[in-house]
C-alpha cells in the first residue's frame, strides 16, 4: 500500500478539530487554523511528502508539497474527520474568515490587491504551464528549421503543425475568461455571470464591430472606435488580456454585494444576475474594457522604456527583485505585464532576466542537495529533490523558496551573487526575450530568443549559486549543531533496532533484579530487566503496531506498544491504577499504572467522529482501576457501519523512561494475556 502523507499532516497541525478552512495552490497547502500557536514546524517538515511549512499572519499555515499537492488535498478531504469542517472552501472563503478578524496592516487595501491577483491565476497556473509546453515545442521545431517560424505574420503552417499550434492558444487566447471567473469568485460574485460578461467583448461579433462603416481606427490600427447609439465604443482584440477581467470583477463584487441588499433574498437568483449583465457588459464594453487594455499597456511600454534605456540595468534589477517579490506575492503584477507585452508588442522582455532568478534558485537547491547527500540527512535530501525537480522541469519556484530558502537565510546572499551573474550576462548581450509566456525551465530554453545567450546565463546563474552554496554551507553553527545531534540520534535508534535482544524466559507483573549467566566460552551475557507486563484490554487478535491503519500509531508519534483487532465489545484496564483521561465519546483512555507506566488505549481508528455513539463509558478521569475494571462497552456494528477501524492501539506514552516496549504476543489473546513487556533502562 503506497504512503500516504494526509493523516500525518492533519495531526501535525492540531488534528481536524483545528482546521477552519483549507484549500491549495500550485504547490502549497493552505490552511486557516482555530489555533496556530503550538505547531511543532519540525514535525510537520518531518512527514516525508512534505517540502516546508511556512507560517503565515494571523492562524493561517501553509504546507509545501510541490507537484504532489492536489492529490495530498484530495486525500486529506477524503479523511472521514475532515468531513464536517467544510474543506472546500475557496481561498476566498479562506481569507475573508481571517480578515475578518481584524485589520492585517497598514496596508491591508494592497495586500487584498495582491491576494485578488494572485488567487485570479493560481487555479490556471497548470493550464499555463503545460500550454507552454507547447509553445516551447513549437519554437524548438522552428529553430531545428523543421517548421517556419511559427508565430511570424503571415506564415501559414500545413494543418497538422497548425492544429498543434492551436492547443496552446486555446489557453491564452480565452485567458480573459478563465481571469474573469477566478476573479469574480474571489470578489464574491458570481463566477459564471463574470465570464459571461467577458465573454461578450470576445464574441466574433463584437469584432466585427470594427468593419462598420464610419468606423475610426486608432491605436496604430490596433483598436476601432464605432457609434453605439450615439456612444464611441472601442473594439479591440481582447485575447489575452488580463487586466480588463480583473477590472470588470472588481466593479462586478462590489456591484454583486449592493445589490444583495436591496433586492430580496427570495428573488436574488434571478435578478441579480440580471442586473449585474444589464449594467456590467455595456460598463465593460464602453469603459472598463478599453481602460484595461490601454492602462496596462501603458505600463508594458513604461517598463519597455527602460529596458530600451538600458538593458543592462533591466537585466540586473528584475533577477534582483524577483526573490525579495515572490514571498510576498508582489511578482504577479509582472505576470500580467508579460501577458499582456506578447499581446500588444509580439514579445516579452521581463521572462529572460526573470529566468536568472528562477536558476539561481533551483541551483542554490542543488547545492543543498549536494550537502544533504553528503551529510546523509534523508529528510533535507528529500525537500531538496522534489524541490528540484519541480524547479527544473516546470519553473516552479516556490517549493525551493518556502521548502528551503526561506528558513536556511545563509542561503539568500549566495543565491542573490548567482541572479547578479545572470542578469550581467543577459544585459552585456543586449537582452533575452519570447514571443509567448513561459514557465522558465529546462524544458522552456528553446522559447526565447537568442537561445545561446539564454542558456549561459542561466546556467551560470545556477552553478554560481549552487558552488557558492556548498562552499559556505546553507546552515548556521547552531543548525550545524542540530543537525548532528539528530544525525547521532537517527544512527542510535537505527542500531538499536538491529542490536540482539536477550530473550526474557517468564515475563513478570513486577520489578526484577538484572541477571547474568555465563554464556558458552566463559562470558556473561545480560538478560534485560523486565519491570511489568502488561495484559491486553481487549479480547482480539494482536497487530503489531507497524501494522496499525494510523501513521500517527503505527510510527510511534504517540507513544510504543502494540494494536488489538477486537474480538470482544469490551475494554478493561489492563492493571491498577488511575485515570488520567476518559473521553466522553469513549474512545479514547489514559491510565497511570501503579509503577509509572502512562497508558493509552484509543479503541478504533478515527472513532472520535462518532461522538459517542456507539459507545457506552464506564469510568471518568479521577477513578481508581484495578486490572479488568471495565472502561467501555462498544457496539461493533455502529462502529464498522460507520466505515472505521476497530483496530485498538495499545500504547506506552513515556516510552524515554524505560528501557525497550516489547510486543509480548501474537496471534488470539484474552484479557488479562501478556500483551506489551516493559523493561528497565
Amino acid at each position: 500500500m503506497a504512503f500516504s502523507p494526509a493523516k500525518d499532516i492533519i495531526e501535525s497541525i492540531g488534528g481536524a478539530a483545528n482546521v477552519v478552512a483549507l484549500t491549495h495552490c500550485a504547490t502549497r497547502l493552505r490552511f486557516t487554523l482555530k489555533d496556530a500557536s503550538g505547531i511543532d514546524l519540525a514535525t510537520v517538515e518531518g512527514i516525508p511528502a512534505v517540502l516546508g511549512a511556512v507560517p503565515q499572519s494571523g492562524d493561517r499555515f501553509q504546507v509545501v508539497i510541490g507537484g504532489a499537492v492536489e492529490t495530498v488535498y484530495n486525500e486529506i478531504l477524503a479523511l472521514p474527520e475532515m468531513k464536517k469542517i467544510g474543506t472546500g472552501e475557496s481561498a476566498d472563503d479562506i481569507k475573508a474568515a481571517e480578515r475578518a478578524k481584524g485589520p492585517r496592516g497598514k496596508f491591508a487595501g494592497l495586500d487584498t490587491f495582491f491576494e485578488v491577483l494572485s488567487d485570479s491565476f493560481r487555479p490556471i497556473l497548470g493550464a499555463l504551464l503545460g500550454a507552454s509546453l507547447f509553445i516551447t515545442f513549437m519554437a524548438l521545431m522552428a529553430t531545428l528549421g523543421v517548421i517556419p517560424a511559427w508565430n511570424a505574420p503571415g506564415v501559414t503552417l500545413e494543418p497538422g503543425w497548425a492544429f498543434i499550434n492551436l492547443m496552446w492558444q486555446g489557453v491564452f487566447v480565452f485567458l480573459p475568461l478563465m481571469v474573469a471567473y477566478n476573479a469574480s469568485k474571489r470578489l464574491g460574485a458570481d463566477p459564471w455571470v463574470g465570464f459571461g460578461i467577458m465573454a461578450v467583448v470576445m464574441l466574433p461579433g463584437f469584432s466585427a464591430l470594427a468593419a462598420t462603416d464610419g468606423a475610426q481606427t486608432v491605436f496604430d490600427g490596433k483598436a476601432a472606435i464605432v457609434s453605439v447609439f450615439g456612444l464611441p465604443l472601442t473594439v479591440t482584440d481582447y485575447s489575452s488580456q488580463v487586466f480588463p477581467p480583473l477590472l470588470m470583477a472588481v466593479v462586478l463584487g462590489l456591484l454583486t454585494k449592493g445589490l444583495k441588499k436591496i433586492i430580496p433574498s427570495s428573488v436574488q437568483l434571478i435578478f441579480v444576475p440580471f442586473l449585474s449583465m444589464l449594467v456590467m457588459i455595456p460598463v465593460t464594453a464602453f469603459l472598463i474594457g478599453p481602460i484595461g487594455v490601454f492602462g496596462g499597456a501603458a505600463i508594458g511600454e513604461f517598463l519597455k522604456s527602460i529596458n530600451d534605456f538600458s538593458p543592462l540595468i533591466f537585466a540586473i534589477v528584475i533577477p534582483l527583485a524577483y526573490p525579495f517579490m515572490v514571498p510576498l506575492g508582489l511578482h504577479w503584477p509582472l505576470n500580467a505585464v508579460m501577458l499582456l507585452n506578447i499581446q500588444s508588442l509580439g514579445y516579452d522582455f521581463i521572462q529572460g532576466p526573470m529566468g536568472a532568478w528562477n536558476f539561481a534558485c533551483f541551483g542554490a537547491t542543488a547545492g543543498v542537495l549536494f550537502l544533504a547527500i553528503r551529510a546523509k540527512n534523508s529528510q533535507m535530501k528529500q525537500t531538496a529533490t522534489g524541490a528540484l525537480a519541480a524547479g527544473l522541469l516546470g519553473g516552479i519556484s516556490e517549493p525551493s523558496l518556502y521548502g528551503i530558502h526561506l528558513r536556511f537565510k545563509r542561503i539568500y546572499p549566495r543565491m542573490l551573487v548567482g541572479c547578479l551573474v545572470g542578469g550581467v550576462i543577459i544585459g552585456l548581450g543586449g537582452g533575452v526575450t519570447t514571443n509567448a509566456f513561459v514557465f522558465t525551465s529546462l524544458l522552456t530554453i528553446p522559447a526565447f530568443n537568442n537561445i545561446p545567450l539564454y542558456a549561459l546565463a542561466v546556467a551560470a546563474s545556477f552553478f554560481t549559486a549552487m558552488i557558492l552554496v556548498i562552499l559556505s554551507g546553507y546552515l548556521s553553527p547552531e543548525q550545524k549543531a542540530e543537525a548532528a545531534a539528530q544525525l547521532a540520534a537517527d544512527t542510535a535508534m537505527e542500531e538499536a533496532k538491529h542490536a540482539p535482544v536477550a530473550p526474557v524466559a517468564t515475563p513478570v507483573a513486577v520489578a526484577s533484579s538484572t541477571a547474568t549467566a555465563p554464556a558458552a566460552g566463559g562470558t556473561a551475557t545480560m538478560v534485560a530487566t523486565v519491570l511489568a507486563t502488561i495484559g491486553s484490554p481487549v479480547a482480539g487478535i494482536v497487530v503489531p503496531l507497524a501494522d496499525v491503519p494510523d501513521p500517527v500509531f503505527s510510527k510511534g508519534i504517540v507513544g510504543l506498544g502494540v494494536g488489538v483487532d477486537p474480538t470482544g465489545d469490551t475494554v478493561f484496564a489492563p492493571a491498577a491504577g488511575k485515570v488520567l483521561v476518559a473521553q466522553p465519546t469513549g474512545h479514547a483512555f489514559g491510565l497511570m499504572l501503579d509503577g509509572g507506566i502512562e497508558m493509552l488505549i484509543h479503541v478504533g481508528i478515527d472513532t472520535v467522529n462518532l461522538a459517542g455513539k456507539g459507545f457506552d463509558v464506564k469510568v471518568k478521569a479521577g477513578d481508581r482501576v484495578e486490572a479488568g475494571t471495565p472502561l467501555v462497552t462498544f457496539d461493533r456494528a455502529v462502529i464498522e457501519e460507520a466505515g472505521y477501524s476497530l483496530v485498538t492501539p495499545v500504547l506506552v506514552t513515556n516510552p524515554k523512561k524505560f528501557g525497550s516496549i516489547d510486543q509480548a504476543a501474537t496471534g488470539q489473546v484474552a484479557v488479562g494475556d501478556a500483551l506489551i513487556t516493559v523493561t528497565a533502562k
